[in-house]
């Protein structure tokens, strides 16, 4: 017979029974009550990925001609007029030969190649067509339309003469195409990084006693050099996970309040249509400084010149780089752009 001390005991065993249940149930409604299922749309919008079986690819198809237009006007100015590129970015096209495409394995990756080009390297088609798809042009990501992809990948892939002038690629003869990828028997999964061993190719273990109670930092970049490309920080895309660290050093205590204020319209602008990527305030990057540029329209109709010069790109007056088109931005924008840029010191 129980005692009064174990009937209390399974009474209360019982109301924790009853209780706990209904406690988990409240706090997983909480949690699925954060936020929201996101829509169809919203689904698609990211869902753009096209894998090495083609699975994700849109419909479509582009020539080699209507590619080459396409390039002339949207990539030539980065990557070249026959993919060699210039001194900031690495050729596209080159180092594939007729023998390559027949065997599927590039003979100069492994050779004294002086680089290795995209098309030495590339595997899948899937990867390039993917790639010019959410990412170029540099100033403009997924700005081209389907078709413009196709015909633009076309004429890469007449560049590296892996399908002929007259060529029409699309949906439904890309595979028959990959098949011709000089080194698409080149991948390798030795290295254990994808899909994989089945097991972590890191040998530590995780600490759970007596582990070390401070992190020393081993190496780490010279103050003088942190700003070398300027300020990073301002140089990065507005979404994303990626943020810059800020390069610059701190200004000094007296200068608080002129630091907290916000920046001139046209400094924001320039930042928000990577003008920086290329330029700094006072010294020369990739391309000229603002303050150089100001200096040498100075006199002259300035205003005008250079936001025809933003809008159309150039090359030559000041080195071999190009500067790409910038037709998109708003007459608005280059308005307060080359009004804050004549006045750089």
């Amino acid at each position: 017979m129980s005692t009064r001390a174990e009937r209390g005991a399974a009474m209360l065993a019982l109301a924790a029974a009853c209780v706990a249940p209904s406690w988990a149930a409240g706090t997983a409604d909480a949690r699925a009550a954060i936020g929201r299922a996101a829509t169809p749309a919203e689904v698609a919008a990211w869902d753009i990925d096209v894998r090495p079986d083609f699975k994700g690819l849109p419909k479509g198809s582009g020539t080699v001609a209507q590619g080459q237009q396409v390039w002339d006007g949207k990539c030539a100015s980065c990557h070249g007029d026959f993919g060699e590129s210039n001194e900031v970015f690495t050729p596209l096209v080159g180092g594939t030969t007729a023998e390559d495409i027949k065997r599927g394995r590039v003979a100069a990756m492994t050779g004294n190649q002086p680089y290795r080009t995209t098309l030495m390297k590339v595997s899948t088609l899937s990867t390039l067509w993917d790639y010019i798809h959410r990412a170029m042009p540099w100033n403009a990501p997924k700005s081209l339309s389907a078709d413009e992809v196709y015909a633009v990948t076309a004429y890469l892939l007449n560049l590296g003469e892996i399908v002929p002038a007259d060529f029409t690629l699309s949906d439904a003869n890309i595979a028959a195409v990959q098949r011709r990828m000089p080194n698409r028997d080149g991948m390798t999964t030795d290295h254990g990084l994808w899909p994989g061993r089945g097991r972590p190719d890191t040998r530590n273990t995780a600490c759970m006693k007596d582990c070390s109670g401070q992190v020393s930092i081993a190496s780490a970049m010279p103050d003088y050099a942190r700003d070398a490309h300027g300020e990073l920080a301002q140089q990065q895309r507005a979404f994303g996970p990626v943020r810059g660290v800020a390069a610059s050093a701190a200004a000094p205590s007296n200068a608080a309040s002129a630091a907290s204020a916000p920046a001139p319209a046209g400094a924001r602008l320039a930042s928000q249509y990577q003008c920086v990527a290329c330029h700094a305030m006072d010294r020369k990057l990739v391309g000229p400084s603002f303050a150089d540029i100001a200096g040498k329209y100075k006199g002259q109709d300035a205003h005008a010149a250079l936001a025809k010069k933003v809008k159309a790109g150039g090359q030559g007056a000041w080195g071999s780089v190009p500067m790409p088109p910038q037709p998109q931005i708003p007459d608005s924008d280059v308005h307060a752009m080359v009004g804050w840029i004549l006045e750089a010191k």
